[in-house]
């Protein structure tokens, strides 16, 4: 069950029409991931999911650094069946599952929990200074929101191994040669190519846009023949939307079409 949080450790705008964005606002740890952040973006994440005025949202934590990983004050201290019934897996499928495109905007540390939360972005935007590591070997643990089964999915199991076990971090270039990120810019353009990105989306048929989002993520673990009917069902779908005949008009008069999510 949700709990009401101090809505300034994250904070939520919406800078162009049709795109929210949400930027971790603890800047003197690091936006390290409280249990009381990570309510806060899950509260946001179910909310803004189901706003029609929202087509896509930007994931941020500022000029700085994204996230350097979960709250290990919360953690030194804590039991298995504490950590167990944190359920922290609940807080972050709202994330996981948004039906809205997601791009994650990163300068500096995407360390740990960072690193797996700027994974379940759909688009990563990463400045030159930005890095990713999954540091907890170091500490006694193991990632455990996604740093290993989703980490291994977007760039190998030989780099995920060697991220996993060394602990160490690989640069905004390493990542994009690597496939983890979509672009890598200069660190005072992050934000506003990611904000571009975000609008040019939310002028797409936002049925389309979520379709294309569903239909790759579940097509990923799919066998081929599976995941191509899973396509050929979603494209005929979008066929009955209001939104396929402007495009196709639009394109025929040779003007620009006004797309309603219908």
């Amino acid at each position: 069950m949700m709990t009401d949080v101090n809505e300034s450790v994250l904070l939520v705008d919406f800078p162009v029409d049709g795109v929210a964005r949400l930027t971790l606002n603890r800047p003197q740890a690091t936006n390290a991931l409280s249990l009381e952040l990570q309510q806060a973006l899950s509260q946001q994440f179910t909310q803004l999911s189901a706003r029609d005025d929202v087509r896509c949202i930007v994931l941020t934590g500022g000029d700085k650094v994204f996230a350097a990983g979960g709250d290990i004050h919360s953690m030194v201290d804590a039991d298995p069946i504490e950590i167990y019934k944190r359920h922290t897996e609940r807080l972050w499928a709202p994330i996981e599952k948004c039906p809205k495109p997601v791009i994650a905007a990163i300068n500096g540390y995407a360390f740990g929990g960072g690193c797996e939360l700027a994974m379940l972005a759909d688009i990563i935007i990463a400045g030159e200074s930005a890095s990713f590591c999954q540091p907890e070997i170091r500490i006694g643990i193991m990632p455990g929101i996604g740093g290993t089964q989703r980490l291994v999915r977007a760039i190998g199991k030989a780099k995920a191994m060697y991220m996993a076990l060394t602990g160490k971090p690989i640069s905004a270039h390493e990542a994009w040669s690597a496939g983890l990120v979509s672009e890598v810019c200069a660190d005072q353009e992050t934000q506003q190519k990611a904000l571009r990105i975000a609008k040019g989306i939310a002028h797409m048929p936002p049925l389309a846009a979520e379709q294309i989002k569903e239909v790759i993520l579940h097509g990923m673990d799919a066998s081929l023949e599976s995941a191509m009917a899973l396509e050929r069902r979603a494209n005929a779908l979008l066929f009955a939307t209001r939104d396929k005949k402007e495009g196709m008009q639009a394109f025929i008069d040779k003007r620009q079409p006004k797309f309603t999510g219908e």
